[in-house]
């Protein structure tokens, strides 16, 4: 606000000194100025009379001569003041119109209210450095879950996008560069309800700068950072950034893990909500596969399915000599054409895997090899999400969208990161275990899309469970009892429980919980609003734990507390 009043006084200085100087001549002009009253005696105007008269003469022009009629004199001074007063107010009109437009205030006025609304969220969120395909994605996904978001964005169209866009709780944003210090302060970084920063602009460079400036100002801030650059996500380790997200190598290893646990995979994009429908992929474990495009995508997809010995690769790259030669096979060309398929054995493929940095290429890769093998299992990368439409025509088996990847993944970080936990001691346990779990999440689910949320059994959240077990045992069977109907059970199912040091994959329902204790539950989507319903009302929860109904009445309560008259 001081910033938008200097401004203000700085450019209106003049203008005002005008103005200024123009009604004090006007007023001692007009006192000076000789005239008669209503009785023919020499009378001359005071101060007050003649500020009075010059005040409404300058913006009016037409309340008369008061308190006596003017002489020539006086009427001749009037006529200059008129003329003088007119093109100061022009001027200083002009003046506060080309202000008004000036860029500089107004971004002054947009980074004032900005900062004002950042100080008024009194709830966590999340701030997020970046609104291209990544943030956009994120703040959908986070706004859903009713998670207050903040964005810092540079380019104003993608600001004028956000603007358009009708989220159900509003978003603070800033068109302004996010790896300078001060925009993250006004952005709430210092805000104690400021959860966490995540900086997924299109820069890496500029990502590492935000990431510094975070873990400097405030160390416990949990920070999630885009690179693309294995030196930048050293660097960024080196001083403690909580996840550094790369989406080339996410992207490799689940392509990976689909070559050797398609279940496993099918498990993560079901939980994960990365897929809508859970079917398996199935990609073909040995052969062939022809990789098009050596670049950070490429490399990342190269150093993972190298692993495989029953996997043969060639690799197709326009420019060798810029990005390096692989150690097999390596076709110079774009693999757009015929003949360079060809001369990596197209016809004797089992998989293709488009993976430069232009979507037209990808596409035009795809549809030449299908041409020359049919039977090709596909996977294509999309660069920009603007191209999802052409993209879903093509029907490639896997499709790698960067920014999708990206979004999903930070938001299981930040939103139920026990799952990340549970998926990693499901690696663990092999693919029998994989698919049973896979069969029983079917049969509770259905064809819906899971919902994952994690509990904490404390005084805040579950108030109700944690005054019930002061004094009784309380098992997870209780808690999927269906507060409609105790003889129904809730669409959901425990997946984690955790205890201390303790780790339960899958509990049991005779297993009694205890206070401190954290589950991670999936279900049906409104699944979990019953079961809050249970958690936080102690009547309910006595219901289903009892079978007994107990009167919510203070009256029916002392009538069912005195003894019975035989």
């Amino acid at each position: 606000m001081n910033a938008i009043i200097c401004l203000i006084m700085r450019r209106m200085r003049i203008p005002l000194l005008v103005l200024l100087t123009v009604y004090v001549l006007a007023i001692v002009g007009m006192t000076l100025m000789p005239g008669l009253d209503d009785q023919g005696k020499p009378w001359q105007m005071n101060f007050f009379e003649a500020h009075y008269f010059v005040s409404y003469m300058g913006t009016t022009i037409g309340f008369g001569e008061i308190p006596y009629p003017f002489s020539n004199t006086q009427r001749m001074w009037v006529i200059v003041s008129m003329y003088l007063t007119v093109i100061a107010w022009i001027y200083a009109i002009g003046t506060l119109l080309a202000l008004v437009q000036d860029e500089t205030l107004r971004h002054a006025i947009v980074e004032n209210r900005f900062t004002r609304s950042v100080r008024n969220i009194h709830e966590p969120f999340y701030l997020i450095c970046g609104y291209g395909d990544t943030g956009s994605a994120l703040v959908r996904v986070l706004e859903k879950r009713l998670i207050r978001t903040v964005v810092i964005e540079i380019k104003p169209e993608r600001i004028d996008m956000l603007i358009m866009e009708n989220y159900p709780v509003y978003v603070p944003k800033l068109c302004a560069d996010a790896s300078k210090p001060n925009y993250l302060v006004e952005g709430g970084l210092k805000n104690p309800y400021c959860a966490g920063v995540v900086a997924v602009t299109d820069d890496s460079f500029v990502n590492l700068h935000i990431a510094i400036t975070s873990k400097l100002l405030r160390k416990t801030v949990t920070v999630t950072a885009r690179v693309d650059s294995y030196d930048v996500a050293a660097n960024m380790d080196s001083f403690g950034t909580d996840f550094i997200i790369n989406p080339f190598v996410i992207f490799a290893s689940k392509l990976q893990l689909a070559l050797h646990s398609p279940e496993l995979l099918l498990l993560r994009n079901c939980l994960s909500g990365y897929k809508t429908s859970c079917k398996p992929l199935n990609p073909p474990q040995s052969g062939l596969w022809i990789l098009c495009g050596y670049g950070r995508f490429g490399k990342a997809v190269y150093d993972r399915l190298k692993e495989n010995k029953k996997l043969r690769l060639v690799v197709i790259e326009a420019v060798p000599e810029k990005t390096g030669f692989p150690a097999v096979e390596c076709i110079k060309g774009r693999g757009t054409e015929a003949d360079t398929l060809q001369q990596a054995h197209i016809e004797e493929a089992v998989g293709l895997i488009a993976g430069t940095n232009d979507d037209v290429n990808n596409l035009s890769i795809v549809m030449t090899a299908r041409a020359l093998n049919p039977n090709l299992f596909v996977v294509i990368r999309q660069n920009l999400a603007d191209n999802q439409i052409i993209f879903d025509a093509a029907k490639a088996d896997i499709t790698m969208q960067p920014s999708q990847i990206i979004a999903n993944h930070i938001r299981v970080l930040l939103t139920t990161p026990k799952l990340v936990d549970f998926l990693r001691l499901t690696k663990q346990r092999g693919h029998k275990w994989t698919h049973q779990l896979v069969t029983r999440l079917k049969s509770v689910l259905n064809t819906s899309a899971p919902d994952i949320w994690e509990m904490t059994i404390d005084e805040e959240t579950t108030p109700a469970l944690w005054e019930a077990l002061k004094n009784q045992l309380i098992n997870l069977k209780c808690l999927q009892m269906d507060p409609r109907d105790r003889d129904n059970i809730l669409p959901c199912l425990p997946l984690l429980l955790i205890r201390g040091d303790e780790i339960i994959q899958l509990p049991e329902e005779t297993e009694c919980l205890r206070q401190g204790d954290q589950v991670l539950w999936c279900g049906k989507v409104g699944a979990s609003s019953w079961l809050d319903w249970t958690l936080r009302d102690p009547l309910l929860l006595a219901y289903l734990s009892t079978g007994k109904i107990a009167a919510r009445s203070y009256v029916w309560r002392w009538l069912e507390s005195r003894p019975s008259k035989t």
